[in-house]
């Protein structure tokens, strides 16, 4: 009866009680007991009497106004919910339970959402496989032994496999977006203080690399979520308001076939990609140009060493400062990926932070260039198929040794150095039957405008009625 609702009709149908909000969650909860086995996306899940006797209360509420009044969500095992614990999938946190909720999960449970568990997380969120020693890996949809990529691949599957109608995620290198590109699905990394979070221990000397994002199976979906987590609180700084819900937000014909995109490819073959990546995209390229929309490159370079540079100074400083302040006390017993970060924050110092914002100003002026022509810039959405999801990260693409454990996930690293918004777009299913996206990029702040080339393309391409066979 759910199978194919779109968020808009069930919310419509709970509104106008034409079904109950028992009823929904009940066939969540049945779809999660069948398809999660699988999967393994959602973790701590609450009791489902639990589960269904918070829905039964809202059944019984005469007021059912608020915008996602009875739907579930899981919350990414990175954010805090009050009453479920946040393990960061790292078996030193297990039981660590949070005295407060993050202040998108208040949002939500303002907005009437029902908190049915948490979604599965890369150990301590450093990597781009969700892969722990806590909960284990999670599986991708589209061939259950491989990868659903990370951080946020618990909720990406889950969203993909039918098991929730929308899911947040957090992204720093890509944790949105290289997910989704693996699912089939839309994920979003907003511009950083959309979705405002507690930054009270943001070292002020650092840009802001992390922000929660979200997911869905088209943009329509995550419009809902989106316009009730989004603008400004007192308690983030950095957050700011936009003009429009993302929901009302909408491109006639004439306005998308006015766009131009600017497709970085490879960055001038600076970006190492398994065979087969850019041809998907590149055919996808021009079915948009089909629909009058100007795909073109240019011949304004950006410096990918200086990137590369910038970033990992100062991804490892904010991590070894996360680490510090989460009193880890036995560092080698983190994995590899986060010692690597560890140590290498450890001897930062102020000198390599300034170099590191000098070489981010440079290549914001050179990004700046591109946009004063175009509308979006365009990468693809990751720089590997689906892989063994057995192995921590790939350490060779096309055979090549790699030579850090993220330099596979270089190609997420412009949008989240320079705090662009960023949408991965579904592009279709490669012959082995895995799924690729493409990455469009806007300005800084231009959220809706992202959002809206996304909904666009969605209404062309219907993405969302391609489900995977689990």
């Amino acid at each position: 009866m759910f199978e194919n609702k779109t968020v808009k009709e069930l919310i419509f149908l709970i509104k106008n009680r034409e079904i109950s909000i028992k009823e929904l969650n009940k066939y969540y909860l049945e779809k999660i007991n069948i398809i999660n086995p699988k999967l393994n996306a959602i973790v701590s899940l609450k009791d489902e009497n639990e589960i269904l006797d918070e829905a039964k209360k809202k059944d019984e509420q005469k007021d059912k106004s608020s915008m996602l009044f009875g739907l579930p969500i899981a919350i990414k095992d990175l954010s805090d919910v009050r009453g479920l614990p946040t393990t960061y999938g790292y078996k030193g946190t297990k039981n660590y339970l949070p005295k407060k909720n993050s202040l998108f999960v208040d949002r939500l449970i303002n907005n009437g959402v029902i908190i049915i568990g948490k979604t599965n997380t890369a150990e301590l969120g450093v990597g781009g496989h969700t892969i722990n020693r806590l909960f284990g890996p999670t599986s991708n949809v589209y061939d259950l032994s491989k990868s659903a990529a990370g951080s946020s691949g618990g909720a990406s599957s889950a969203v993909a496999a039918g098991m929730l109608p929308f899911a947040d995620g957090t992204d720093q290198m890509g944790s949105c977006r290289g997910p989704a590109a693996f699912a089939n699905i839309y994920g979003f990394r907003p511009t950083p203080g959309l979705i405002p979070a507690d930054r009270s221990n943001h070292n002020k000397k650092l840009p802001i690399l992390t922000t929660p994002g979200c997911f869905g199976r088209t943009p329509e979906d995550m419009s809902y979520f989106l316009d009730a987590v989004v603008g400004k609180d007192k308690i983030d700084p950095f957050s700011f308001n936009l003009e429009k819900k993302f929901f009302d937000c909408k491109l006639n014909d004439n306005e998308f076939s006015n766009l131009k995109i600017c497709w970085l490819s490879d960055m001038n073959n600076k970006y190492q990609l398994e065979d087969g990546i850019l041809d998907m995209c590149d055919e996808k390229l021009k079915q948009l140009e089909k629909n009058n929309l100007t795909v073109d490159s240019s011949d304004i370079e950006i410096n990918t060493h200086d990137l590369w540079e910038s970033w990992i100074c100062l991804r490892s400083k904010s991590i070894y400062e996360d680490t510090v302040a989460m009193n880890i006390k036995n560092i080698d017993d983190m994995t590899e990926q986060a010692t690597w970060e560890y140590v290498k924050g450890s001897k930062i110092i102020d000198d390599d932070i300034n170099k590191a914002i000098k070489h981010r100003h440079n290549c914001f002026k050179q990004v700046e260039k591109l946009f004063d022509k175009f509308d979006f810039l365009a990468l693809p959405s990751a720089q590997i198929f689906p892989f063994d999801k057995k192995i921590q990260y790939p350490s060779k693409l096309n055979n090549k040794k790699l030579d850090t454990y993220h330099r596979w996930l270089e190609i997420f690293v412009m949008s989240s150095l320079l705090e662009l918004p960023t949408i991965t777009i579904p592009i279709g299913i490669n012959k082995e039957g895995l799924p690729m996206g493409i990455q469009v990029i806007g300005k800084k702040g231009d959220d809706l405008k992202v959002y809206m080339f996304a909904k666009k393309y969605e209404e062309i391409f219907n993405y969302s009625k391609i489900k995977p066979k689990i």
